[in-house]
């Protein structure tokens, strides 16, 4: 089961980075129709976040904390957990609300994306800024694997 809630996290989390990529692409040169599927992209990549923000969560609180951490602090990769787990732990925490306001942004400024060049601007950087953050998870949620792998295999 652990190792099934870890994939859905990390499937979900990287399906919703890649939806905002979708959003950034859209809106590169924005069309009613480009506007249209930005916003569906952004729904699609909030609800795929927020799903992997909860399943991390009672992950952390299940199996990690009690299971996963101590071995790691064992190990000698200590800092795995230290700094980069705890980095992820409050970093991660802005992400469903930078998804919210991201989508927020297109619902409400739809109708000016494709006449106002300037408009698309903050929704490109909140984007952007998403992909930047969730790849970045991605990379924490790697280097914390493998240091528990990495005390596994020294067993």
């Amino acid at each position: 089961m652990t190792d099934a809630l870890i994939g859905i996290h990390a499937f979900l989390g990287e399906f919703g980075i890649f939806a905002f990529l979708w959003v950034f692409v859209e809106l590169l040169n924005p069309t009613p129709d480009r506007v249209k599927r930005a916003k569906i992209a952004a729904l699609i990549g909030l609800l795929l976040i927020i799903t992997a923000w909860f399943i991390g969560g009672y992950y952390y609180v299940n199996t990690y904390s009690p299971d996963v951490k101590p071995v790691i602090k064992s190990g000698e990769t200590p800092w795995a957990h230290s700094i980069v787990m705890e980095t992820k732990e409050h970093i991660f925490l802005f992400l469903p609300f930078l998804a919210l306001f991201t989508f927020g942004l297109i619902k409400k400024y739809k109708d000016k994306l494709v006449e106002d060049t300037k408009a698309k601007i903050p929704i490109l950087l909140m984007s952007g800024l998403i992909v930047l953050i969730g790849a970045s998870m991605a990379l924490m949620g790697y280097l914390i694997s493998s240091s528990f792998r990495g005390v596994l295999e020294a067993l």
